[in-house]
């Protein structure tokens, strides 16, 4: 079967790797490690947004920087772009509803409409035979119920976290898989790796 990949960055991020030493992760490899030998990655689409620095995490645009230039060595992987606000707000504290404190807020903007976009697109122009989810958003329920019920084509959802998958998504997907730290630990660049323009990237230090 011909596979594209739908990944929402932040969701895999935060469910799977932001604690661990597998950030460095090649979405196609795990892709790949997920399917049968049969099946083929044609296509891999991940979602993200340029983050922003922010106090303790000076440094992570340009760590973000150099995974997206890993992702851009695989030929078969395409990037789309949100939007990452950052803004103050005024929150109440739990212990003391009636004093507010003024908080950082951020919030990721459109990686999932994005994402559902062009699952729906893809299996309307008959781009895969097959996709996987990489999200546990379950704001995307119905562009999957779409895809399976109407355009007729499988969709199964990988679960990242060590959590139980959700009973929405699990109802709609077609198959749902769980990708394990030893999966992760597998499906990782290498280091260095060499892109493909010639040069070589080296992977952050930590990750």
């Amino acid at each position: 079967m011909r596979v594209a990949v739908y990944v929402d960055g932040f969701n895999v991020y935060y469910r799977a790797l932001q604690r661990s030493r597998f950030k460095w992760l090649d979405l196609e490899a795990l892709a790949t490690r997920l399917l049968k030998p049969s099946d083929s990655v044609d296509l891999v689409r991940y979602f993200t947004a340029r983050v922003k620095p922010r106090p303790g995490f000076a440094d992570a645009p340009r760590k973000q920087q150099i995974y997206l230039n890993a992702l851009k060595s695989s030929k078969v992987t395409r990037i789309h772009f949100g939007s990452f606000l950052s803004k103050s707000v005024r929150r109440p504290l739990a212990a003391n509803p009636n004093q507010f404190v003024e908080v950082l807020d951020t919030e990721e903007k459109g990686s999932d409409v994005n994402l559902a976009s062009y699952l729906l697109h893809d299996g309307w122009n008959k781009r895969y035979d097959l996709a996987l989810v990489l999200s546990q958003d379950t704001d995307l329920v119905e562009p999957i119920r779409l895809v399976t019920n109407d355009l007729k084509l499988p969709v199964g959802v990988i679960w990242v976290s060590n959590t139980s998958p959700n009973p929405k998504l699990v109802s709609v997907a077609s198959f749902v898989r769980h990708a394990s730290k030893s999966d992760l630990k597998a499906a990782q660049f290498a280091d260095p790796l060499p892109l493909l323009n010639g040069k070589i990237l080296n992977k952050p230090a930590g990750w």
